[in-house]
């Protein structure tokens, strides 16, 4: 099997720079951005902070780091970070808020609606005492990867971070999926992270560009992020030709819709699968189970990888298959039909 022959659902992180991105990158005008003098990540930055309405904006290598700088900025060494236990930096960040941090970690069940209620942000912070260590960082997730890429309400943003900040907690929101959020929405990015104090997104997820992600927030917050960019390693020198692409990928938010399309074209078709239920998405992430089917995760994963479809294991009986800009419905259609082929074969 050829590499044109493959369907990559594994994630929207391997799309690959459109031929313009490629031309941006070759062109671009550069200069040392440790010491803020490359023009083009001048204006990504610029333009990365009016698109999601903050006052300015970092950019960093990815958005794991970006999330970590965050909760080094918002926290001391000690104290505790809530958040929910299915959120991207719980399930996937290697502990980074302990070890890079000194933070604790106490994750709550927010369920379906992906962020605690503000009953139970107010009941989970903690003041600090003799004996525990305070909140210092509520962390909330949108769209929330590990729950279908669902996109969280901004009224439901609201009022956790309301119910936080009456608690003097602060608010940062990864949101490495926040435009998809957006158009599924029908809101402005800036809506959903207006009631926050900061907020990740990615350009190299749906937006298409090759490298980097975007720490936003008020001023004297990305100047401290900054700091700890630099003492997290991620201080770049003429990183304008990895940044051109992003200026080109913040122009693509509206093409995410075509993902969400495909995302229901795929949930539909690997829902009538005889074993297989996907729910409709929300956005591009369909999460397929094969419990009914009695097909674990990793068969099924492998099994598609050798016919030609990638998708990631989730958990015992769910893997994620996800839409993206190097994908079409014909290319959905083939992948359902090789889904089906691989089920029929495990459940023979």
């Amino acid at each position: 099997m050829t590499d044109d022959d493959f369907i990559d659902l594994r994630s929207d992180t391997v799309t690959r720079p459109s031929d313009a991105m490629r031309d941006a990158a070759a062109t671009a005008e550069v200069g040392d951005d440790v010491y803020r003098d490359d023009p083009t990540v001048n204006e990504l930055e610029r333009r990365a902070a009016e698109a999601v309405g903050t006052e300015a904006a970092l950019y960093v290598p990815s958005g794991t780091m970006a999330n970590q700088i965050a909760v080094r900025v918002h926290t001391d060494p000690g104290q505790e970070l809530l958040l929910d236990r299915e959120s991207h930096i719980y399930r996937w960040e290697l502990g980074g808020a302990a070890t890079l941090s000194g933070v604790q970690t106490r994750p709550v069940d927010a369920g379906a609606r992906c962020v605690p209620t503000a009953e139970r942000v107010r009941a989970e912070t903690v003041t600090e005492d003799l004996h525990r260590p305070g909140t210092g960082l509520l962390a909330l997730e949108n769209t929330h990867n590990y729950r279908g890429g669902l996109a969280v309400p901004v009224d439901r943003i609201d009022a956790a971070a309301a119910a936080a900040h009456e608690g003097g907690v602060p608010v940062h929101l990864d949101g490495a999926r926040v435009f998809n959020a957006a158009v599924a929405l029908g809101v402005d990015a800036s809506e959903i992270v207006a009631p926050v104090d900061s907020v990740t997104f990615c350009l190299s997820k749906g937006l298409g560009a090759p490298v980097g992600s975007i720490l936003a927030g008020e001023t004297a917050f990305i100047e401290e992020a900054r700091r700890v960019r630099k003492l997290f390693g991620g201080g770049m020198r003429q990183a304008g030709m990895i940044a051109a692409p992003g200026l080109l990928a913040l122009e693509t938010v509206d093409r995410l819709a075509d993902d969400h399309a495909n995302a229901e074209r795929l949930a539909a078709g690997l829902d009538a699968i005889d074993g297989v239920d996907a729910a409709e998405p929300d956005t591009n992430i369909v999460v397929a189970d094969t419990e009914s089917a009695g097909v674990a995760a990793s068969d099924l994963v492998a099994a598609c990888e050798e016919r030609g479809v990638g998708c990631v294991e989730f958990d015992a009986h769910t893997a994620r298959f996800t839409t993206h800009r190097d994908v079409d419905a014909d290319d959905i259609d083939i992948a359902v039909e090789r889904v089906d082929d691989v089920i029929a074969d495990l459940t023979a």
